[in-house]
């Protein structure tokens, strides 16, 4: 077993680096990040990510740019542990903006949340109160990553001045959404959350505790969603195809 002294800053898949961060630290960081006022990125990072990184080089390039890339998605631990270089833990986009929602509540951060069908968000933000008494909500939009939408948004997001813009228009869209609007937005941090609005809102269930713990999340979503199949494969046994014949890599 690697001490966790010894163990890598970060780790790098098929070409994608991986912050080696646990849930704590990355909720510290995006304090920091949001204390400077100064815009960021974070992406959360999980086979599908890298999957589609090794075929689009724009997404493999904002992925690169990202000022955090948190461990999301079982199959990075696997490999990385088959590496002998483990990841320390996982930082899931649900328990991340958790996480957000709790911080943003006691230091007076503001969330805007961006994405998923009309009015997902609004009820996601609902759940994210009620949870987190005190939490400021700066505004829900569903809109659409399509080119021609991004100035109304993007003036819709600059007035309403968040500290935390979460963007759920799964990937690579939302990722390539804030790459070319943060610019634009400045919000001190911005993080792609792809189906988190749903979980939240109630429009897609969790799979159980135990088999998030074990890593079965992709046959509870293969049960409940069978015409995720495609997505499945790509995420589970192409990637630990690839990923396990990959020279090993680590920074």
């Amino acid at each position: 077993m690697v001490a966790e002294s010894a163990l890598p800053a970060k780790v790098t898949i098929l070409g994608v680096t991986i912050d080696n961060i646990v849930e704590a630290e990355a909720i510290d960081q995006i304090a920091q990040f949001i204390a400077t006022g100064q815009p960021h990125h974070v992406v959360t990072v999980n086979p599908e990510f890298v999957m589609e990184a090794q075929r689009n080089r724009a997404f493999r390039r904002v992925l690169a740019a990202a000022d955090l890339a948190t461990p999301d998605g079982f199959g990075l631990v696997l490999v990385a542990r088959w590496r002998d270089t483990p990841l320390r833990g996982r930082v899931t986009g649900v328990a991340l903006t958790q996480q957000i929602a709790a911080r943003a509540a006691t230091q007076g951060w503001s969330i805007f949340l961006l994405g998923a069908r009309p009015g997902v968000a609004e009820r996601a933000a609902a759940v994210l109160e009620r949870a987190h008494p005190g939490l400021r909500i700066a505004g829900c939009y569903a809109g659409s990553p399509q080119p021609q939408e991004e100035a109304g948004i993007v003036a819709r997001v600059v007035q309403a001045r968040p500290d935390v813009l979460l963007v759920a228009y799964g990937h690579p869209a939302q990722d390539l959404w804030i790459a070319r609007n943060q610019p634009r937005l400045r919000v001190p941090v911005a993080i792609g959350v792809g189906g988190v609005f749903d979980y939240l809102a109630g429009e897609v269930a969790l799979a159980p505790a135990w088999m998030r713990c074990v890593g079965l999340e992709w046959l509870y979503r293969l049960i409940k969603q069978p015409w995720r199949w495609r997505r499945i494969m790509v995420a589970v046994p192409l990637f630990l195809w690839a990923a396990l014949r990959e020279p090993h890599r680590s920074t």
